[in-house]
């Protein structure tokens, strides 16, 4: 019982300071966790790649950090150079994370 509350409160941290990380690194200005802004919610980014392993964290990590375009519709997302690689994957590991759990 005690490592379910030590697990779900790491789980709560991660979440506080992901978002954190994603307002301090602008990602806020086009993206939004539930709803669509400029770019997608990160909800349905986590969705759509979750349950792929390791190597989907180090792939939204190269998408942040270099831009892309097409995935999402018309709009392209500007590399995010300014963004360390050591940020892109913490912000990478927390969008994923926001998948809900598999039934």
């Amino acid at each position: 019982m005690a490592v379910a509350g030590v697990l779900g409160a790491g789980a709560a941290y991660a979440q506080t300071t992901g978002l954190d990380l994603a307002k301090n690194k602008a990602c806020m200005a086009c993206h939004q966790v539930e709803s669509k802004r400029v770019g997608p919610p990160l909800k349905s980014v986590a969705e759509r790649y979750a349950g792929q392993g390791d190597a989907m964290v180090d792939y939204l990590a190269g998408k942040i950090r270099g831009g892309g375009r097409g995935a999402w519709g018309a709009v392209p997302m500007p590399a995010q150079t300014h963004v360390t690689p050591e940020d892109a994957r913490a912000l990478s590991e927390w969008i994923l994370s926001l998948a809900p759990p598999k039934q």
